[in-house]
């Protein structure tokens, strides 16, 4: 137990920034339904007016059809990337994030409710995770089973897109749970933290390279990290996979079940599926935002090849 005290004592204090990472701790009073929405749980139409639903989708997608009063997302609109690093899909600062939130028409009474227009749940878990960084996340869940859950439910789509006044939004006190490569590699194979690889399987082993045929990344993975596809935590209507099934997923992969867990994959997105389904689970956690493109370039950081 002290050695478990001490390793959140260090998760907690050090960090990239200087005042290090604040590890996302489980949401309150049940981490499970304190994260998702149901479509059942939704107001009528109009009803709540502090009620900003975000469709995370594609433009023609979203012309097709959508849940009326929705707004049109993408994870370009809230992420930046490091031109310095060669970084796609970061976080942004406090300023450029607050801005770019207020044109969705967030604000600082509005209740947010993010949900997946048809196949790609990852983008819109990505978008979750910005809110909650963003310091919103007492007030933004994940719409259970996406838009397929809203047309299951017998519930008609619009077309209309919705007006976007610009929301009143105070300057946002980030959550900062985002950790850089230096501070992954001093948790290596530290008791009470497991390193998430979020990635298919392929990748992690090493049987298949990610990057691109132009600049393709290392074979492998991070060193102790621990597989955990964030394919198998769903099923095939995009619901988060019942609580027993989640723990016994995170188990088989060596998965403490008290453990703080570090999540990555390729560019910090896929990984935001797994710590989503993590924290349901109660587990607290960080996000490697630079994923493996990040390690991958950092040649003088080890990989591991294989399973675990």
């Amino acid at each position: 137990m002290r050695r478990l005290f001490l390793s959140l004592a260090a998760l907690l204090t050090a960090g990239c920034h200087s005042a290090g990472p604040r590890a996302l701790a489980p949401a309150r009073p049940d981490a499970r339904d304190a994260l998702l929405t149901r479509v059942s749980a939704l107001p009528p139409v109009g009803a709540d007016s502090s009620l900003i639903l975000l469709h995370v989708g594609t433009p023609a997608e979203y012309a097709v059809g959508h849940l009326p009063g929705a707004r049109l997302v993408s994870v370009a609109q809230l992420s930046v990337n490091d031109t310095v690093r060669k970084l796609s899909i970061q976080m942004p600062g406090a300023d450029t994030l607050r801005a770019r939130l207020a044109t969705l028409g967030i604000g600082d009474a509005s209740r947010v409710v993010v949900y997946v227009g048809k196949d790609a749940l990852y983008p819109a878990t990505r978008i979750l995770f910005t809110l909650f960084y963003a310091g919103l996340g007492n007030r933004a869940t994940l719409l259970d089973g996406g838009q397929g859950a809203w047309v299951a439910a017998g519930r008609t789509l619009s077309t209309t897109t919705p007006p976007a006044p610009q929301g009143q939004l105070a300057p946002l006190a980030l959550h900062s749970f985002v950790v850089d490569a230096e501070y992954v590699q001093s948790q290596i194979d530290r008791a009470g933290v497991s390193i998430v690889d979020a990635r298919d399987v392929e990748f992690y082993t090493g049987a298949r390279r990610g990057g691109s045929a132009q600049a393709p990344q290392r074979a492998g993975h991070v060193p102790s990290a621990r597989s955990v596809p964030w394919t198998q935590l769903y099923d095939a209507e995009l619901r988060l996979k019942p609580r027993e099934e989640l723990a016994r997923i995170f188990a088989s992969a060596g998965v403490g079940a008290n453990d703080v867990i570090i999540g990555y994959c390729h560019t910090g997105q896929q990984a935001t599926a797994m710590l989503f389904a993590a924290r349901s689970l109660g587990h607290t956690v960080l996000l490697y935002d630079g994923s493996y493109q990040d390690w991958s370039a950092r040649t003088d950081l080890p990989v591991e090849m294989g399973r675990r």
